[in-house]
């Protein structure tokens, strides 16, 4: 008969070669992980309004004192203050300040046309990190591209304008003569500018990030409301967290992007490569079945790096699938592949490549060819799964860590349940599992399962005990997204802060 096994809880290094379990109660007792480089202060570019640029301010003198504990238990620490816990210095004055029109921005944001309205108004921050870019010899870690709230109301794919507050767009153009100049170009420079916004995807901040890919900025887009004291902002009807979480969450996420390793995975087996595929249908093309792959690489460090690999017909509108072809996947791999080596000086032993689809004969051929030939090379299906579900007597969930193998490749993990440490589910309803599928070469799944619980420790964008999913799966929709925001010819191989 079957049983429930669980799995020990991954534990993370921090500062002084220490372990723990709980990242944010590690950093708070050892700092961040230096074991590999260390970063002495941050340098920030700030992007916003006057008044928003003001905000910034406040809010990192705000980040630089201590903030008392916003609940009770153990998922509720104080917040000690930015140097205190990374001694990195962090000042309110940033390195550059570049102050942008609010005029113009709430005139463009509310062009009827949302193409030309998200695309100019994309195009107001860009311009002037750019022009910062090429004028400014300054080396800037992280933008902070501070936008009011409602360029985050009315920057969304499904975003409308109030008929009172429409403005009329400047270039005559409308999307259905958009698709028609597609397929048939004008010979008229005028009527092929006037197409260019309909080229991008309706998402103010995957447009920014996409433009900006080629310049190698890393940024951070955050509301105006967001840089307000939290009782402010709740009583103008926004919902946050508690003021120390927020401190928490942001501080780790800037020290992330600026270049420092807040913490990474301890006891990982060496020469082990994670790889998550990344699927996404086009923008930049109205043809149906075109799609971009993506692959983000995980190191056993917890490093990422993000590929774009070569747009094709990869999606099957019968199906609902994308499959990459032999040639595309064999290059995909490759140019992983060869980042491994550059980074370690080495092959990897070991490749896990994670997706949410089933790998095809034609892919999978590439994938194999692509790898080292002495290389064990596994392809690990990730689907969240509502058709098992554990309950235990009491009001507790399923612990956080259970795992019921149905065989020796495929089984239940629940990432997310009870979490004894913390003597708390951080959750709302019954906990599903991820339904863990070995379906293309050889490993056990009880070795997959524990891989996949240390990957959900890896998600720098918060400080919290554990994620639900792993970071090879946690962000490839917003990473689709990105890739596909734009129509880039060619990306080159970028580090994960660049997309996050």
């Amino acid at each position: 008969m079957k049983s429930l096994e669980y799995l020990l809880e991954p534990v993370v290094q921090v500062g002084h070669g220490q372990c723990t379990h709980h990242p944010k109660k590690g950093l708070l007792l050892f700092g961040p992980d230096k074991s590999e480089r260390s970063i002495a202060e941050i340098r920030i570019g700030v992007v916003g309004t006057i008044g928003g640029i003001a905000l910034y301010k406040k809010w990192v003198e705000r980040l630089n004192r201590y903030i008392e504990a916003g609940g009770s238990g153990s998922s509720h620490l104080f917040y000690p203050g930015f140097s205190e816990i990374f001694d990195t210095q962090w000042t309110p004055r940033p390195a550059i300040e570049l102050a942008i029109s609010g005029n113009d921005l709430q005139r463009v944001i509310r062009i009827g046309d949302r193409y030309q309205s998200i695309y100019d108004s994309v195009s107001i921050y860009e311009n002037v990190i750019r022009k910062a870019l090429t004028e400014n010899d300054q080396n800037i870690d992280t933008w902070f591209v501070v936008i009011p709230d409602e360029v985050y109301a009315f920057g969304r794919p499904q975003s409308r304008i109030p008929n009172t507050q429409r403005v009329e767009p400047d270039r005559l153009m409308n999307l259905k003569t958009a698709r028609k100049l597609n397929s048939q170009p004008s010979l008229f420079s005028e009527d092929m500018d006037a197409l260019v916004p309909y080229q991008f995807t309706l998402d103010f901040h995957h447009q920014l990030k996409a433009r900006l890919l080629d310049t190698r900025a890393v940024t951070q887009v955050v509301r105006e409301s967001s840089l307000l004291p939290v009782s402010i902002a709740e009583h103008s009807g926004r919902r946050m967290q508690d003021p120390a979480s927020v401190a928490w969450n942001i501080s780790v996420t800037t020290y992330f992007k600026s270049g420092g390793r807040p913490w990474k995975v301890a006891n990982v087996r060496p020469g082990v490569c994670y790889i998550g595929l990344v699927f996404k249908k086009t923008n930049d093309s109205f043809e149906d079945g075109n799609a971009c792959c993506g692959a983000q690489m995980f190191l056993d460090s917890g490093d990422g790096v993000v590929f774009k690999g070569t747009p094709g017909l990869y999606h099957s509108p019968k199906s609902n699938e994308f499959h990459l072809t032999y040639d595309a996947a064999k290059e995909l791999l490759t140019n992983v592949m060869a980042a491994y080596q550059e980074f370690y000086n080495d092959r990897p032993k070991e490749i896990f490549l994670h997706g949410k689809t089933y790998f095809n004969e034609h892919e999978w051929s590439g994938f194999v060819d692509a790898a080292p030939k002495d290389c064990n090379i596994v392809g690990v299906r990730i689907t969240r799964s509502n058709e098992f579900k554990i309950y235990r007597r009491g009001s507790l969930p399923v612990a956080r860590g259970s795992f019921f193998a149905l065989s020796q490749t495929e089984g239940y993990l629940w990432t997310t349940g009870f979490v004894p440490a913390l003597g708390t589910y951080p959750g709302r309803e019954v906990p599903n599992p991820l339904l863990l599928e070995v379906v293309k070469g050889q490993a056990d799944i009880g070795l997959v399962a524990n891989d996949v619980m240390a990957l959900t420790k890896l998600n720098f964008n918060s400080c919290i005990y554990g994620d639900g999913l792993p970071v090879t799966l946690r962000f490839a929709d917003t990473v689709g997204e990105i890739l596909t925001a734009a129509p880039l010819k060619s990306i080159p191989p970028l580090p994960f802060r660049h997309y996050i």
